[in-house]
């Protein structure tokens, strides 16, 4: 019998209690803050992009502050209160949340809210990252192009609410497994960066060419285009693939689109297709926005629309291997030069003129067959990287978050989920 099993048997062998948020906490908004508000010194300020970007689950610490003229708008949390995100674009995102166990109150911002409770802190940061939680949390939230779960929903959610001693108990637990999986995604990741490094050294030192190799600027060698005007209401849940920068920086990275897909209609596809023309195997897709000058080759000849001014298409030509240029658009000599004309700029773009009078190196088409023959090895190398070390990490992020939500999870007889599981052992082994 686990400790946590004892625990319960001994101090509420009646069950695990199940209680709402209103009734064990008070909830109250963040204060409203403006830009013009933040300084660089000051109050100390839980801003909810901390919230966003923290990697933690709890904060003794702020990266914000507030200048004295704001603090007569503050709302502060006390030390084990949890801050809580409550609106964004993204339903997984809403309810994101920091336990504050710094010994000082803190201001906190605007989209938040601010939970005063009784509880363990800890246990209560653990039980809101939870299957559980998440699955009331979508059920509570509305909107559309910004989510919100309000307080006064959130007074709505249930959770167990086992004693303190019980509470410590799984805390410490999650903790350790915290602490070991954090230590175990470090080193992979390290490794991960280490041979993505070693790819790129080879990659631009085969792109710097020692002997007299001709320039060509792009839109000398072929055509440059972006899309007609799509407006997000023409967007539709199938149809003609629609992409936009996002959907390219998502498969650069390896992972998924958190924006979701997007899609217009056949009708509208030809209909706009007609006026900018269509996007062809081997075309080449290069960011204009955000992050700009990341390209993706078209596979194939499917149809497929863009963002105007978003994604950029370079018509593939017989002078060039699109690959060849995919990976200058990847080296270190191309990004310094998308940071010699944009540096200027607020807002990085990368406009059709200025791919048009982009110089690139352009050895005979046999030489940059070859170099792509070797880059595409490297790449195959990275990208199996790619996929095996996060692939891994992700595994060990998805054993932590099913442990975590098995000791969350109490049975209505007040045996822990450990229980059940050391039943279904047993009930194994008969059947075996």
């Amino acid at each position: 019998m686990s400790r946590i099993d004892e625990l319960i048997n001994k101090l509420c062998p009646n069950g695990v209690e199940y209680k709402t948020l209103g009734e064990i906490a008070t909830i109250t908004r963040g204060g409203s803050f403006q830009k013009k508000d933040f300084t660089e010194t000051g109050i100390p300020c839980i801003h909810y992009g901390q919230i966003y970007t923290s990697y933690n689950l709890f904060a003794d610490k702020t990266i914000s502050f507030i200048s004295e003229d704001a603090e007569k708008k503050a709302r502060y949390a006390e030390k084990n209160d949890i801050i809580m995100a409550v609106t964004s674009e993204n339903v997984d995102d809403v309810c994101k949340c920091i336990a504050w166990v710094g010994d000082e109150k803190v201001a906190v911002s605007g989209h938040t809210a601010i939970i005063h409770h009784n509880q363990n802190a800890k246990f209560l940061s653990y039980y809101f990252h939870s299957e559980h939680f998440y699955k009331q949390k979508v059920k509570l939230a509305h909107g559309t192009k910004v989510i919100e779960v309000t307080p006064a929903k959130l007074n709505e959610v249930k959770l167990p609410v086992p004693p303190q001693e019980v509470q410590r108990e799984i805390v410490h637990i999650l903790d350790k497994f915290t602490f070991l999986s954090a230590e175990l995604t470090a080193e992979l990741t390290a490794e991960l960066t280490a041979r993505k490094k070693q790819y790129e050294f080879y990659r631009d030192k085969m792109l710097t060419f020692n002997v007299s190799v001709s320039q060509k600027k792009i839109g000398d060698i072929t055509r440059v285009f972006s899309a007609s005007r799509v407006h997000k209401h023409e967007w539709t849940k199938e149809g003609v693939p629609f992409w936009r920068s996002s959907d390219v920086m998502s498969y650069y990275n390896g992972v998924e689109n958190p924006r979701g897909k997007a899609f217009i209609s056949n009708e509208l596809y030809e209909k706009l297709a007609a006026k900018s023309g269509k996007i062809h195997k081997d075309d080449i897709l290069i960011t204009g926005g955000g992050t700009i000058g990341i390209p993706y080759i078209v596979p194939d000849d499917e149809p497929l629309y863009v963002k105007d001014a978003d994604l950029l298409c370079i018509q593939k030509a017989p002078c060039f291997n699109s690959r060849f240029l995919y990976h200058y658009f990847l080296s270190t000599r191309f990004r310094d030069y998308l940071k010699s004309i944009t540096h200027d700029a607020t807002i990085a773009h990368y406009t059709i003129s200025q791919i048009e009078n982009t110089p690139i190196p352009l050895p005979p088409i046999e030489v940059q067959n070859r170099i792509v023959e070797v880059l595409d090895k490297f790449d195959a190398i990275c990208t199996d990287l790619k996929i095996g070390l996060p692939a891994e990490i992700e595994a060990r992020q998805k054993q932590y978050e099913f442990y975590r939500d098995q000791l969350l999870t109490f049975t209505v007889t007040g045996n822990s989920i450990l229980t059940d599981r050391q039943t279904d052992r047993q009930t194994d082994r008969q059947t075996d």
